[in-house]
């Protein structure tokens, strides 16, 4: 872009480039004085371009939706306040379709075509690791808001997440159903063609078998499957007491109404944030009442930077926000208090930025990038009750910097927290 070229220009050129109404400023890209007429100061772009790769069509079409949704009212907000460092930031966004191979075609297009100083997205791990090799070996930041398989930031120093990793959320998962549900024989239930859904499920299995868990029967399935008639009857007659279903929501509908059907109730399934979207509450609600699984944030979550961001979100959209949209949300505000504290404009100014967020107070809590390039935060516990998704707890943190009382404490019983802390120490100790 052009504000990572250093052009110098005589005063006669320089008010020539004044006429033509391409403004100067610093390093920092603030406007420079009218009439200064410095011969040392640079030509600098009249916005902050920002690319977003999402699934905004295909198999994953409402988080692509959510996340563009909680990116925009973002963006708006910081524009309407003036912008970053005195320019506004304008996000080109591309469809992947769903598709990694799609994605990669995307990522390179926002990049040499657009020349983009940064990247959001995506939701799903196979598609941000594609995204990301991409954006690390052209030396261009990206920001996942979502994806939580470890191996993706593992890509290089270039790509970084504003939420927990799979190893923590299968900890956790585990935790929880050991000690807060008091469980001991269980299913696990998952997609293995898939990055996400194979690799929670293996976090998951590894941590209960740890505590001491049985797992009593596991099914996989590829994606493209509809019907899971055999595999629920088969876990029926195992005789568990919770079925682990770390999947995403398009396929947890058909699971949940299929188990309906062969006796199950909603109340064994336990998962990940995969579920988080509307489609599950609306085609399969009354089916999984009683589900629990991790999540970023709840839209109830009693968190004050939280419950400002749903009251906006509601505004706008006039419905309840995902935990996709408030992480979209997160992402973008991440990236432009990062592109306000660079020491530059330039895409390796801002990565170095970003590396040093700490405390950040977003939708989804305090975030603090870790030498990992992965966010230190709070996980929440979140419950299918008539048909909406409530809060029940949080483990790791802080949430929060404000002084206010730990809602956490009466919300679940003291050890649905402390045990999950203990099983995912990374959630809240000190950056790796």
């Amino acid at each position: 872009m052009i504000g990572r070229r250093r052009w110098f220009f005589s005063v006669a050129g320089l008010l020539a480039l004044g006429a033509a109404s391409l403004g100067c400023g610093g390093e920092k890209g603030t406007p420079a004085p009218a009439g200064s007429g410095s011969a040392s100061a640079p030509a600098v772009a009249a916005e902050w371009k920002v690319g977003a790769y999402l699934s905004l069509s295909g198999a994953e079409t409402q988080f692509g939706t959510d996340t563009k949704e909680g990116i925009e009212l973002a963006v708006d907000e910081l524009n309407a306040g003036g912008g970053v460092r005195g320019r506004k930031m304008k996000v080109l966004y591309e469809d992947n379709k769903s598709n990694a191979q799609e994605t990669t075609n995307k990522v390179l297009q926002l990049i040499q075509r657009d020349k983009v100083v940064a990247l959001l997205g995506e939701v799903a791990s196979s598609r941000s690791r594609a995204g990301g090799i991409v954006a690390n070996r052209e030396k261009v930041p990206m920001i996942t808001p979502s994806s939580t398989h470890p191996d993706v930031t593992k890509i290089g120093p270039f790509v970084f997440r504003v939420c927990f990793t799979d190893d923590l959320q299968g900890k956790a998962g585990a935790t929880f159903v050991k000690t807060t549900l008091g469980k001991s024989k269980v299913a696990i239930l998952y997609a293995s063609d898939d990055l996400y859904s194979s690799g929670l499920a293996k976090e998951f299995r590894d941590e209960w078998v740890k505590q001491g868990g049985s797992v009593a029967i596991e099914k996989s399935f590829l994606k493209t499957e509809t019907n899971f008639t055999t595999y629920l009857t088969e876990i029926k007659g195992a005789g568990v007491e919770v079925i682990y279903a770390p999947i995403y929501y398009n396929a947890m509908v058909p699971i949940a109404r299929q188990a309906k059907a062969a006796g199950i109730p909603g109340n064994m399934f336990v998962g990940g944030d995969g579920w988080d979207a509307d489609a599950l509450l609306k085609d399969a609600g009354e089916e999984m009442e009683g589900a629990y699984f991790t999540n970023h944030y709840a839209p109830d979550v009693p968190w004050p930077n939280s419950q400002k961001f749903v009251a906006k979100y509601k505004e706008r959209f006039k419905r309840d926000p995902s935990s996709l949209a408030a992480m979209g949300y997160d992402a973008a505000k991440v990236l432009a208090d990062s592109i306000g504290r660079a020491k530059g404009d330039t895409p390796q100014a801002i990565r170095d930025a970003i590396a040093e967020t700490k405390g950040f107070e977003g939708a989804t809590g305090n975030i603090t990038i870790n030498a990992e390039r992965n966010a230190d935060k709070p996980m929440v516990f979140v419950q299918i009750k008539g048909k909406k998704f409530t809060y029940h707890s949080f483990v790791g943190g802080p949430a929060t910097t404000a002084a206010a009382p730990a809602p956490e404490a009466s919300a679940a019983p003291a050890a649905s927290a402390a045990p999950a802390a203990s099983a995912a120490p990374a959630a809240s100790a000190a950056p790796k």
